[in-house]
């Protein structure tokens, strides 16, 4: 059975002024429903991949994927696992101060928030290239920030994800063109707290 988009659980133009609305059409509209598409037809080829997993099972082992699909799966299934994430834990009217369980987690292992708003900017920031910074839970339990390139999953190195934020050029370029400090640091306006707790439960 092929995977489906999820539904965005807000408009296009919610995310205004933070993320335009041009962006997340090119964004949700192109650049998503095209990983998946590509993701879907790999799997096509070896059916028994996917059958009775999730997305994000199919990428907790990349060695056992057939050689001929493996590479796509990595990108075009990493791409949709990856973007179903970010777009999940946005919402309009969101941002603020973590809340919930999440709160206690991140002051515990970073200090503060701004502590920890500061390092994961740095290291969005200073991912070269494209990819991904993460919030993660590490495989001793701890929360950890990390960076990806192109479509990589932490889920493939054995973490669980938490929060995540896209620095792909395609994230940020029609918002903000080459500035992406400040796409980075106007997303905290737009990050659900409930739903990264739901994720961390």
């Amino acid at each position: 059975m092929a995977f489906e988009m999820t539904p965005l659980a807000y408009a296009y133009d919610a995310l205004e002024p933070h993320i335009i609305t041009r962006a997340m059409e090119v964004h949700h509209g192109l650049h998503h429903k095209a990983y998946l598409a590509k993701f879907n037809a790999a799997l096509e080829k070896h059916p028994e991949v996917a059958a009775g997993k999730t997305a994000e099972d199919i990428l907790k082992d990349l060695n056992a994927i057939p050689e001929d699909i493996r590479t796509a799966v990595r990108n075009n299934g990493g791409g949709f696992v990856n973007h179903n994430l970010y777009f999940s834990i946005m919402a309009p009217g969101a941002g603020g101060n973590p809340t919930g369980a999440i709160a206690g987690k991140i002051d515990e292992a970073f200090g503060s928030f701004e502590a920890f708003k500061e390092q994961f900017n740095a290291a969005g920031a200073g991912q070269f290239g494209s990819g991904w910074v993460w919030l993660v839970v590490n495989p001793q339990g701890a929360l950890e920030i990390m960076t990806t390139a192109n479509q990589d999953s932490p889920v493939s190195q054995g973490y669980k994800t938490v929060m995540v934020n896209d620095v792909w050029e395609h994230a940020y370029y029609l918002t903000y063109e080459n500035r992406r400090p400040d796409y980075l640091k106007a997303w905290w306006n737009v990050v659900n707290w409930d739903a990264v707790n739901a994720r961390f439960a």
